[in-house]
């Protein structure tokens, strides 16, 4: 028969829980690529209380996990550790940026993150500006079309549905729909540097 746990072993289960969060939050922000002073700007919580929780030196709660969690794009249960619920799902939250919605197709923190993207119709969409990043990224049409650019004063090549791209980050690069009326859908694959930039709210 299953025996009920002590208050003593719950009170050991807590504390190692919440001991493992400061690795976690490190983690996080080193793998988006993000300063202390980043997430102190971001988040408002001081620069010293972050290395504090990160360092185990300070007891995490739900007032400083919450922001942390939103700025890292990361589940809370993915921050405390929280065991598995046995749910493969991955509980989607549409991100708007820049006219562009993603939609994350992987947890938080992955070595590559998966998001579907819909770029808007060219008529409503915003002037599409050159980027350029540490990374790689990998995109996939699913319907539509995109007007994919790659360097400064280069032409676009359009990119249908089924058909797929891939660059190196670090060329100054755009997307936009291909059509004046109707969005575009594509599958992208970000590296975590990529993630930061393409998916971060302004």
């Amino acid at each position: 028969m299953p025996t009920t746990p002590t208050n003593d072993q719950f009170i050991h289960d807590t504390e190692a829980v919440l001991g493992s969060v400061g690795p976690r939050l490190r983690d996080a922000r080193q793998t988006r690529r993000m300063t202390l002073s980043e997430v102190a700007e971001r988040t408002g919580i001081s620069i010293s209380t972050l290395s504090r929780l990160e360092s185990g030196q300070r007891r995490p709660n739900l007032d400083l996990l919450l922001p942390l969690a939103h700025v890292y794009q990361v589940a809370l249960d993915d921050l405390i550790g929280a065991p598995p619920t046995g749910d493969p799902r991955v509980h989607v939250k549409p991100i708007r940026n820049n006219g562009t919605t993603f939609v994350p197709l992987t947890r938080g923190g992955a070595p590559v993150e998966a998001f579907k993207m819909v770029l808007p119709p060219q008529r409503i969409a915003p002037k599409p500006s050159l980027r350029r990043h540490g990374g790689y990224e990998w995109l996939y049409v699913l319907t539509g079309a995109i007007d994919l650019t790659l360097g400064i004063g280069t032409a676009t090549t359009r990119v249908r549905a089924g058909e797929a791209a891939e660059f190196d980050t670090r060329t100054p690069h755009a997307l936009t729909s291909a059509d004046q009326d109707k969005a575009a859908e594509v599958l992208a694959l970000f590296s975590p540097s990529g993630t930061h930039l393409h998916v971060r709210q302004c």
